[in-house]
Order: structure tokens, then C-alpha cells, then sequence
């Protein structure tokens, strides 16, 4: 054997004595827990249609797309911050995440607009782009105003401020990448929905995805104020095939991640 040839094997025999030790292998990523977030709830209505609630079209498609997850993959423990129509604060949402070590969050809601507007949405943690993402967090994060106490709670937090909104721009950095793909995802199966328009991945300050220690999303399926959109989000066949949707995106994102891709 030659000296050249042994100098890898020195090496390694060498590290420890020199006070470095080999980085340790990483363990394999696996999917093991999500945590399904309807958004709103209870006395908090969130965004309103002519004849649906915000709450009511979340609850329902975050339901049927647990029941399809679960379906697809036994072994995955699906958590859901909320099952009935109840209100749940926006810090207590990421804490049963964190509390539960949950690879994945995903938090789904319904947009509000001009009457012309339409299109889903999906947002991941970050800096506003543009004042429409703004409004939209803004919209969001004002059922804090619902909560007892949430100057406190929050730091001050003040859901009408922009500069107060910029404060959580790289909170979820660690994360964002991942966030990213899984929000490309589901917007790509959106877009293959007939007559479903993609409004494309967003970034805004959401307060439920602040302190979420995961990647995670905020899902804006559709717009309530648009009125086929409406008609879409409301009916069964619409939301079989919303949820359908997020499904094939979440299975994209954990053989992405599971291969480490």
C-alpha cells in the first residue's frame, strides 16, 4: 500500500486526537406528523360570501383532506387544531404543532376581495412582496383583536401595522425552503384543476406560521367575494377536489423530502 493511499485512513485516525471528531451522519427525514389548521372558528367567521363563512369552507376541506391523508398513509398522525366549530388562537394553533413535534403545518383558509378576484393562493413565511400580500395577512392576523389579552400575548403586536408585520420576515428561515416547495406544490395541482386559477406562492407575515418550529403553509383556496368561485368552495364536488389536490401535493413533497431531494 502506498503512503498516498494510506493518508485518508490517517486521517480519520488523526481527527479525534486533533479535537475534531467526523460529522455525524444524519439521520433519515420521514414524514411522520401533520398538523391540519382551519383557519378561523367559533366567533370568529373569518372572510364571508353571500351565503358561506370562512371557518365553515375551511373546516370542511381541512376534515376531508385528513380523512384522504389518513387513507393514503396509515402510519401518518394527522393532528387538526380544530375538528368542530370552535375558536382556537392563533398562538395555540402553532404551540399544538410544536407540542406535538409535527413535521408539517398547514394552515387553510379563504381570500376576500374585489368581486372580480379569484384564484387560490399559498403562502410560506416571509417579507411582503407587494400590499396585497400585506392585506391579506393583515386580514389574517386580525383575529388577534379577538383575543383576550393579546397585546401581551403577542409582544404589542399591532395586526394594522406594516412595520409590525416586517418583524417576522426571517423567523421561519430555517424552514423557508421547504415551506416554498411544498407551497409550489399544491399550487401546481390547483393549476391542473379545471377552470381553477393559480394566483401563484406568496410570502407575508402570518402570525400562526411565526412560531411554528416546521415548514409551513397558508392555504387561501379561493375567493368567498367572487361569486362562482363562491358556488366552488361551498359544494362538495369543489372541495373533494381541493382536497384531493393538497393531498397529491403533500405526497409530492414527502418523497421529495424522504429522498432528499
Amino acid at each position: 500500500m502506498t503512503t498516498k493511499s494510506l493518508l485518508p485512513s490517517l486521517l480519520l485516525l488523526l481527527l479525534p486526537v486533533l479535537g475534531f471528531s467526523p460529522a455525524p451522519k444524519m439521520p433519515d427525514f420521514r414524514l411522520r406528523t401533520v398538523v391540519l389548521d382551519a383557519g378561523h372558528g367559533g366567533k370568529d367567521p373569518g372572510t364571508h360570501g353571500k351565503k358561506n363563512k370562512e371557518k365553515d369552507v375551511a373546516l370542511s376541506v381541512v376534515l376531508k383532506l385528513g380523512k384522504l391523508l389518513k387513507e393514503k398513509y396509515p402510519e401518518l398522525k394527522i393532528i387538526y387544531t380544530r375538528k368542530t366549530d370552535e375558536f382556537i388562537e392563533l398562538h395555540e394553533r402553532a404551540a399544538i404543532a410544536n407540542r406535538n413535534k409535527a413535521d408539517l403545518f398547514i394552515s387553510i383558509h379563504c381570500n376576500s376581495g374585489p368581486a372580480h378576484a379569484c384564484g387560490s393562493e399559498t403562502y410560506a413565511m416571509g417579507l411582503h412582496t407587494s400590499d396585497g400580500n400585506l392585506n391579506v395577512a393583515k386580514r389574517e392576523n386580525a383575529v388577534v383583536l379577538r383575543e383576550d389579552n393579546y397585546l401581551k400575548k403577542y409582544g404589542g403586536f399591532d395586526p394594522s401595522s406594516p412595520i409590525a408585520h416586517i418583524f417576522f420576515a426571517n423567523v421561519q428561515n430555517a424552514y423557508l425552503d421547504r415551506s416554498l416547495s411544498l407551497a409550489q406544490k399544491v399550487e401546481n395541482h390547483f393549476e391542473s384543476l379545471d377552470g381553477k386559477n393559480s394566483r401563484g406562492v406568496k410570502q407575508a407575515g402570518f402570525l400562526v406560521l411565526w412560531k411554528t418550529a416546521m415548514p409551513a403553509v397558508l392555504i387561501e383556496l379561493g375567493y368567498l367575494t367572487h361569486h362562482k368561485e363562491e358556488k366552488t368552495l361551498a359544494n362538495k364536488e369543489g372541495q373533494d377536489k381541493l382536497a384531493k389536490s393538497i393531498l397529491k401535493a403533500i405526497s409530492r413533497y414527502k418523497d421529495d423530502a424522504e429522498s432528499g431531494t
